[in-house]
């Protein structure tokens, strides 16, 4: 059975994990990662739970005042950093100037964002732009965009159709002269769809795309039943030593983050958190806990029940790693990696987990994660109530490693009993 699934997801999770786009994707999202660590620390230090208490209201005010532009300057212009950073991958991949693509792919953005801000009541005002054009509502139009301005770009430049300077100019200028008509014939191209848009249909690419595509998309990917669907992907991808969150993140990335940023920006503005699901929740409550499949749970079992001198030894190397989610000591060394005795309780104690999470945030015991980003490597219980704001965040993710311990704990006695054995036989003979 291992043999035929292999023969099937083998050569498609490789197609996925080398995909062009897909890469591109994952490494602009990572650029943008440690700036939204950054505002994600001034949400949390702003809005801490106690504050309330030892300041007063108009001291508490002005503290959050001062040093609110945290959050709307990384997070809460997000999709700036992603199209800047399709362009720049994109450009690099195919070998031509990367930050010339990065540059035009955010100018190309910035030519399909309408310039003026719509109050509910009261008149529209011009030459500024939306902050949530940049943000979360923007995302999916300034990928798309990116996508398409930096292979218009490349095309160009790669048909030879540039200025090239006598070999005295200097490298900046040469390249500056060598990327102007690409970045012309480029730019022309999104000022004439959003000419033809906006004069057309009266609106703007932002409301076509978030009504056609970003809403559906981000609709379907908040619910649990596709995020299960995800998680068991990510679980049976790893049994077969393919990195499932590389492959299957790379998909849900996009609807991920922007759940997140809709997140951020309602807790910011003091409105509940509209999303339970999203690119905080999957990682809190599934790699949050020892690494891919929660481990930490099962070295613990390991280490206090086990008898195997072997899977001791593994458990061993695991822990220190385990503590900071890095568990692959555990997923190479007891292995999990093919092994069919293990391939019930990966699969299913994270698909288990994720629905009491779920369920656990849905019916208010526990608030769903505020948007902030926290990040992987921070240990478990700590980075639960970071996520959420909330000491039950940091308890629910023991409960689940309690769900995780007691599923794994029958088949880790199985395999217990066969390395004794095994161990037996091998000192009697030496013996």
């Amino acid at each position: 059975m291992f043999e035929k699934l292999s023969q099937y997801l083998v050569p498609i999770a490789g197609k996925l994990n080398n995909n062009r786009y897909l890469a591109v994707l994952r490494d602009a999202f990572m650029l943008a990662f440690p700036l939204t660590i950054f505002g994600s620390i001034f949400v949390v230090l702003t809005n801490l739970p106690f504050l309330d208490k030892i300041m007063s209201e108009e001291s508490l005010n002005t503290f959050r005042t001062l040093f609110g532009n945290a959050s709307p300057a990384t997070m809460g212009i997000m999709s700036v950093f992603v199209v800047f950073g399709i362009g720049y991958y994109l450009s690099k991949s195919y070998d031509v100037e990367a930050v010339f693509g990065g540059a035009i792919a955010l100018v190309s953005f910035l030519l399909l964002t309408p310039f003026v801000l719509q109050p509910e009541n009261g008149e529209a005002i011009q030459n500024v732009i939306p902050l949530d054009r940049l943000g979360a509502k923007g995302m999916f139009l300034g990928m798309i965009t990116a996508f398409l301005s930096a292979e218009i770009y490349r095309k160009v430049v790669q048909k030879n159709i540039t200025i090239k300077m006598p070999p005295g100019v200097p490298p900046a200028v040469a390249k500056s002269f060598a990327a102007l008509i690409p970045a012309l014939i480029t730019l022309t191209v999104f000022l004439l769809i959003n000419v033809f848009v906006t004069a057309v249909f009266d609106t703007n690419m932002h409301d076509v795309i978030y009504k056609a595509i970003q809403a559906p998309l981000v609709g379907l990917g908040s619910g649990i039943i596709p995020t299960l669907i995800a998680v068991f992907f990510i679980q049976i991808l790893w049994f077969f030593g393919l990195h499932g969150q590389i492959i299957i993140n790379s998909v849900m990335d996009p609807i991920w983050n922007t759940l997140q940023v809709e997140n951020l920006n309602a807790y910011t503005n003091g409105d509940p958190v509209p999303h339970i699901i999203s690119k905080p929740f999957m990682e809190i409550y599934t790699v949050g806990m020892g690494g891919t499949g929660m481990t930490l749970a099962v070295v613990f079992a390991i280490l206090l029940f086990m008898k195997s001198r072997q899977m001791k030894q593994v458990a061993k190397l695991g822990l220190g790693p385990g503590i900071f989610n890095v568990n692959e000591p555990i997923i190479f060394g007891l292995p999990i990696v093919m092994n069919p005795l293990i391939i019930v309780p990966w699969i299913l104690s994270p698909m288990i987990v994720t629905l009491v999470s779920y369920f656990a945030m849905s019916s208010g015991m526990v608030p769903p994660p505020t948007g902030v980003t926290v990040p992987w490597t921070v240990p478990v219980f700590i980075n639960g109530m970071m996520a959420t704001n909330s000491i039950a965040g940091g308890l629910l993710q023991l409960v689940n490693m309690a769900i995780v311990f007691v599923i794994w704990f029958p088949f880790l006695k199985v395999i217990d009993r066969v390395n004794v054995k095994k161990e037996q036989d091998e000192m009697n003979k030496a013996s």
